[in-house]
């Protein structure tokens, strides 16, 4: 009514609205009433913007305990502002289309007799504070300990080399030894393991038997 008082008149409005003119009245000597709100929206938008605006309603309501994280969200938004959700999927298995092709030795058996002879790899990622890192593991088909890993930036054939190199400095890599991954086109036999033979399937039969030990690598690794 305020807003439009210049351009209509108060009894007009009063009517339409359903209210008192005398009410009006009073309303504009008490003046505006004061918003309960304006400094937690400052606060939150404060939060917000000094995390490059990456923070959603739960990391910014974490640094302001005296808000609800229903107050926080509905704040949000009455702002029309918004965390960024990072991309929880990574592919962690890229072939090279121009490396020769391997042949799959294990034939999906993913079994053996002894330790060092048949080996399984994977490449995962974790989360972490400063950004993604990538895991390759090595993994023992017979002991299901994992024998060898690499941790690296980026996800290129050096993790799964290095993985593999430190199996066998470990004396888990038998001579004529199985290695079989996804990633196994990238990955190259080095001068440290004569004979190995490098295989893949072509999909990912491998994997399971894999993740069940980078689930939890501490319990499998010898320490």
């Amino acid at each position: 009514m305020e807003a439009e008082k210049a351009n209509f008149p108060v009894k007009t409005m009063a009517r339409l609205l359903g209210v008192s003119r005398s009410g009006f009245y009073e309303w504009l000597r008490r003046g505006e009433p004061e918003d309960p709100w304006l400094q937690a929206r400052a606060d939150v938008e404060r939060e917000w913007a000094e995390s490059d605006r990456r923070f959603g309603a739960r990391l910014v309501r974490s640094r302001l305990p005296h808000l609800t994280l229903y107050r926080v969200r509905k704040i949000m938004r009455g702002l029309g502002i918004r965390g960024v959700t990072p991309n929880a999927r990574k592919r962690t298995t890229i072939p090279d289309a121009g490396a020769p092709e391997r042949p799959d030795l294990l034939k999906r058996d993913f079994t053996s007799p002894v330790p060092t002879y048949k080996l399984v790899g994977d490449i995962t990622y974790l989360k972490t504070g400063q950004g993604w890192l990538f895991l390759s593991t090595v993994i023992d088909l017979n002991t299901r300990m994992v024998v060898g890993w690499s941790l690296s930036g980026r996800m290129t054939a050096d993790i799964v080399v290095g993985s593999l190199e430190m199996a066998w400095r470990r004396g888990y890599v038998a001579e004529n030894a199985i290695f079989h991954s996804d990633a196994a086109p990238s990955a190259r036999r080095g001068s440290w393991a004569p004979g190995l033979q490098i295989t893949r399937s072509g999909c990912q039969w491998g994997g399971p038997a894999a993740a069940t030990t980078t689930r939890s690598p501490n319990r499998s690794s010898p320490r």
